[in-house]
C-alpha cells in the first residue's frame, strides 16, 4: 500500500489502475485511434514507462522536451531517447522507425500526382523526408516531357552543414532514366533557406550540363523546416 501512495506521489501512477476506457490500447480499439493524444499514441508504441512514469507520463515528457512536436521529435536519434529513464534501445528503435514510416507514408500519398507543376509541389513532396533531419540530404527529381515524375533518386548524405552533389553523376542518371527534365532538392537542418555558394554553384552546372545533353533543370528547391527557397522562383536558374 505504501509503495503505491508512493509511486501516485512521484506521478508513476500505473496504467493498470485506470479505467478500462481510458487506457491507451483500449482507448483505441473502443474509440478510434483520433481519439488518442500524441503522448497516448507514443506510449503504445513504448509499452511500458519507468519506475517514476508510466508510459503515458514518460510519452509526455518526452513530447514536452521536443516542444510537443513531432516534427521535432523526428529529429531525435536512438542515443538521444535512450537518455530518458526507462527508455531503453527497443523502445527508442520502435519510436524512430515509427516516425520514420509516417515520414514515408506521406511520401508515398503525394507522390500519386506525379505531376510536378509548382516549386510547392516539390517542397510538400520532399518536405516529410527531408524537414526533419539532422543532416543533409540531397536528392533528384527525374520527369519526362509532361512534367510526369519517373523516379527520385538519393544523390547524397552529408553532415549538419553540407552535402556533395556530382554533376557528372547527376546527368548519368538522368540519362539512364530516359528523363527529359530534373528538379534538384536538399534539405538544410539550421532552419535557414538561403542557399549557400555552393548551393549557387551546383545548379548553375547542372543547368548548363543538362542544355549540352537536352535535359533541363526545372527547378533547386531548398528545405528547411517548414519553409522553402525555389531557383526557379527566385529566377536564380534562369
Amino acid at each position: 500500500m505504501l509503495a503505491k501512495q508512493k509511486a501516485q506521489s512521484e506521478g508513476g501512477f500505473p496504467i493498470t489502475d485506470w479505467a478500462l476506457e481510458d487506457r491507451p490500447r483500449e482507448k483505441m480499439v473502443a474509440k478510434g485511434v483520433a481519439a488518442l493524444s500524441n503522448a497516448e499514441l507514443l506510449a503504445i508504441i513504448m509499452r511500458s514507462g519507468s519506475r517514476e512514469n508510466n508510459a503515458v507520463e514518460l510519452a509526455r515528457r518526452i513530447l514536452s522536451d521536443y516542444g510537443n512536436n513531432l516534427g521535432e521529435l523526428g529529429k531525435a536519434t536512438i542515443a538521444q531517447l535512450k537518455t530518458y529513464r526507462g527508455m531503453g534501445e527497443t523502445k527508442a528503435v520502435s519510436i524512430v522507425a515509427a516516425l520514420e514510416l509516417g515520414r514515408r507514408r506521406n511520401t508515398g500519398e503525394i507522390i500519386e500526382k506525379k505531376v510536378i507543376t509548382t516549386s510547392n509541389d516539390v517542397f510538400l513532396l520532399f518536405h516529410p523526408m527531408l524537414s526533419d533531419l539532422p543532416h543533409e540530404e540531397f536528392w533528384i527529381l527525374f520527369m519526362n516531357n509532361s512534367n510526369r515524375i519517373i523516379d527520385m533518386k538519393r544523390l547524397s548524405v552529408g553532415g549538419v552543414s553540407g552535402t556533395q552533389a556530382d554533376v557528372r553523376l547527376i546527368m548519368k542518371m538522368a540519362i539512364e532514366h530516359l528523363a527529359t527534365s530534373v528538379v534538384l532538392c536538399h534539405n538544410h537542418p539550421s532552419g535557414n533557406t538561403t542557399p549557400s555558394k555552393g548551393d549557387i554553384e551546383i545548379t548553375r552546372k547542372v543547368k548548363e550540363g543538362g542544355a549540352l545533353l537536352d535535359i533541363a533543370l526545372i527547378d533547386h528547391v531548398i528545405v528547411a523546416d517548414n519553409k522553402y527557397y525555389s531557383f526557379a522562383d527566385e529566377g536564380l536558374n534562369n
